[in-house]
C-alpha cells in the first residue's frame, strides 16, 4: 500500500530511465489499484510491463469492494499477484481462493504470479516442504501442464517480507528446487521448467547477485527495494 497515481508515474518514468536499455530481464510493476491507470499509461511503449497485486474469481456482481479480471486487462494489466503473503495472513486468502483466482486470470489472459511461502513458526519446527508443498498442490489444482507453464512461483517466506531477514541463498534455492520438483509431478518436466520461480523476502541490491546466480531461481518479486527507482534498477541491472 504504497504510491499515489502520481507517485506511481514519477517512479516508473526514473525507472526506465535507468532500465531502458535492458532487454534480458523482465521488468514488471505491481501498484496498488488507485494507481493502475496512471502507471499503465507510464509504462506503455516501455520495457516494462503492469501487474496488479490482487484479483477476485468472479468476472462480475454484488463482490463489492474487490477487482476482476476484465478491469484488470482494461488497464493494460500482463500480470496478477494471487496469494501473497499478506493476503494469506491479514485478508483470510487461502489455497482454494488463490486457485480460484489463478483460473481466473488464466482464463482471461493474465500471467499469474502464485505466491507460496511458509511462516517463522513453521520454518521452526522444521515443516518447510510441507507447507510449501501443500500450498503449490492446492493453488495449482486441476490445472492442465499448459495452463501451468506459463505461470509464475514466488517462493516468499513469511518471516523474510518486511523484517530485513533474507533466506540464505542456499536455503531459498533449496525450496525453489523443491517447488521445481513438485511441478514435474504435477504436470511433467517440460512444464515445470518453463515455469519461472522466483524468490521474494527482502531482495537488495547486495544481496540480489548471489540469490539470482542460483539454479533453480529465476528472478525476484521484490518489495520496499521497489519503491525507489535507483535501488529497484540495481536489482534489475544487477549482472
Amino acid at each position: 500500500m504504497h504510491k499515489t497515481g502520481q507517485e506511481g508515474r514519477e517512479l516508473v518514468k526514473a525507472l526506465h530511465a535507468l532500465t531502458a536499455n535492458v532487454k534480458d530481464v523482465e521488468i514488471v510493476v505491481c501498484p496498488p489499484f488507485t494507481a493502475l491507470a496512471q502507471v499503465g499509461e507510464a509504462v506503455l511503449g516501455t520495457n516494462i510491463k503492469l501487474g496488479a497485486q490482487n484479483v477476485y474469481f468472479e468476472a462480475k456482481g454484488a463482490f463489492t469492494g474487490e477487482i476482476s479480471t476484465d478491469m484488470l486487462k482494461a488497464l493494460n494489466c500482463d500480470y496478477v499477484i494471487i496469494g501473497h503473503s499478506e493476503r494469506r495472513q491479514y485478508f483470510g486468502e487461502t489455497d482454494e481462493s488463490v486457485n480460484k483466482k489463478t483460473k481466473a486470470a488464466l482464463k482471461a489472459g493474465l500471467i499469474p504470479i502464485v505466491c507460496v511461502g511458509e511462516t517463522l513458526t513453521e520454518r521452526e519446527q522444521g515443516i518447510t516442504e510441507k507447507i510449501v508443498e501443500k500450498q503449490v498442490r492446492g493453488g495449482l489444482s486441476e490445472l492442465s501442464p499448459a495452463e501451468a507453464s506459463g505461470l509464475v512461483i514466488a517462493y516468499e517466506p513469511v518471516w523474510a517480507i518486511g523484517t530485513g531477514r533474507t533466506a540464505s541463498a542456499d536455503d531459498a534455492d533449496a525450496v525453489c528446487a523443491f517447488i521445481r520438483k513438485i511441478l514435474s509431478d504435477m504436470f511433467g518436466t517440460e512444464s515445470a521448467n518453463k515455469i519461472r520461480i522466483q524468490y521474494g523476502g527482502s531482495v537488495k541490491p547486495d544481496n540480489v547477485s548471489e540469490l539470482m546466480g542460483k539454479q533453480d531461481i529465476d528472478g525476484a518479486l521484490v518489495g520496499g527495494a521497489s519503491l525507489e527507482a535507483e535501488t529497484f534498477s540495481k536489482l534489475v541491472l544487477y549482472k
